[in-house]
């Protein structure tokens, strides 16, 4: 048996070099994708300053988008890995690693007899976020139309998002609402003092729609007081025909006036109320029945650290791999017909380039052949590694993250100050195109899906 485990155990050995060298290349695209994605918004910024005039406005808003959607998430990102305790502190974390809301609520029992509590107290389970219900938040907001079942926003505990979530909307206006998130504990996890529960929850009150204090993005602002919101929940369960005590933890953790990652401040007590719910009687709803609700055992691992997001849902293709792959594609397509563009006005590219340069037409050509060339090159080999990162190839993943690194960084380059002309917009394109790319398989996600078939 020892002759039979020896070559697996050789095996393993001389993968771990090379699964070292991944992780470090994987955390050099990682801070590369955030430092170009900072470049990209000052070269906008630039342009748009230069331009003036209505050009400045529309750029300004993409500026904007970039820095709130893409450099500051993934800055934040960076730094939170350096400072934030990896480990339960008594906080939620954004999918950015910011610390978030306080976590103020506990219970025990089923799923099956929390989501019968909760219903009886008259909260409606938040939908998924999905791009449907996305736009159905963004729409109903805009005509302050009622959405009683609005999706929540991901906030993470022990490295994953919550199971589910609760929420209560006020006089029919989703900007205002209170909503309560939910976490199964792992399998045989104490809180701190060796108590047993079965739920961790955090429960805050969202006041109004408002632009985040640390990456400028539109999210809801919270009430400061989240022991108002904590004693709402109780109050709401007790209130129910449901036979609900509550046991409350004194100076469960000190108590603390912080900041969310709103900018909003938060203010807690340090309390743990629990919810007991074992003289509750359930059954499967039937909603459960038909597998509508997902349920939480399938938690219970303690993953390694708060970047596992979800690991043993990557079973299929994530939407990052299958986005990024599908920008791919739109992007060879955009620099084939770019060459083609050129190509049927060559004449005229040729005597520009001449005008421009003080060139001969015969070097000219040279030089614009070999860049097409070049061009054609890099759309093949991109498409071939596209096609083997679907499969589930890691080095065809770090290949393309060198590959748009570097059309990133050449592109970058060659853009000087002066009037956007089509020419530069269609390389703001690709810059930004490419950065995208490079977000995306990056992220904790792409790796996953690959890290499975490498090992």
């Amino acid at each position: 048996m020892s002759l039979a485990k020896s070559p697996k155990k050789l095996a393993a050995a001389l993968m771990r070099p090379l699964k070292s060298i991944n992780v470090l290349l994987d955390q050099a695209f990682f801070i590369f994708a955030g430092l170009a994605s900072l470049w990209l918004a000052w070269l906008v910024f630039r342009e748009s300053w230069f331009t003036g005039g209505w050009w400045m406005i529309g750029l300004f808003f993409v500026v904007w988008v970039i820095v709130a959607y893409l450099a500051l998430p993934r800055l934040h990102r960076i730094l939170s890995s350096i400072y934030v305790p990896n480990y339960f502190i008594g906080r939620t974390r954004t999918a950015d690693g910011m610390l978030c809301d306080p976590v103020n609520l506990a219970a025990r029992g089923s799923e099956e007899q929390l989501h019968k509590v909760m219903d009886e107290a008259g909260w409606s389970l938040a939908d998924d976020i999905t791009p449907r219900s996305a736009w159905k938040m963004v729409m109903t907001v805009l005509r302050r139309k009622s959405y009683p079942n609005a999706p929540v926003s991901p906030a993470f505990l022990f490295g994953r998002k919550q199971d589910f979530a609760y929420q209560q909307e006020v006089n029919g206006n989703p900007s205002q609402r209170h909503h309560v998130r939910f976490w199964r504990c792992p399998k045989g996890w104490l809180l701190p003092g060796g108590h047993r529960v079965d739920w961790l929850a955090a429960g805050t009150y969202d006041r109004s729609i408002g632009v985040s204090l640390f990456t400028f993005q539109l999210t809801h602002r919270i009430d400061e007081d989240t022991d108002i919101e904590r004693d709402y929940i109780i109050q709401t369960v007790q209130d129910s025909v449901e036979p609900v005590r509550v046991a409350i933890l004194k100076d469960f953790s000190s108590g603390y006036h912080s900041r969310h990652p709103g900018g909003d401040f938060v203010r807690t007590d340090g309390d743990l109320p629990i919810l007991e719910l074992s003289k509750v009687k359930s059954q499967k709803s039937t909603l459960q029945q038909f597998g509508i609700i997902m349920d939480g055992t399938i938690h219970d691992r303690l993953p390694k650290n708060h970047e596992t997001l979800l690991k043993e849902l990557w079973s299929r293709r994530p939407p990052q791999i299958l986005f990024g792959c599908g920008l791919i594609v739109v992007v060879s397509l955009f620099t084939i017909g770019q060459m083609l563009f050129d190509t049927v006005n060559w004449p005229e590219f040729a005597q520009e380039m001449v005008a421009e340069t003080a060139v001969s037409v015969e070097s000219v050509n040279v030089i614009v052949l070999s860049t097409m060339a070049l061009s054609l090159a890099i759309v093949i080999i991109e498409l071939a590694l596209a096609g083997a990162l679907l499969r589930g190839s890691n080095r065809a993943r770090i290949m393309l993250l060198a590959v748009a690194s570097a059309t990133i960084i050449t592109e970058s380059l060659s853009i000087t100050v002066g009037r956007i002309n089509m020419a530069m917009a269609f390389l703001f394109v690709m810059i930004g195109a490419h950065i995208m790319v490079v977000m995306l398989f990056s992220s904790d996600a792409a790796r996953f899906f690959t890290d499975k078939r490498f090992r």
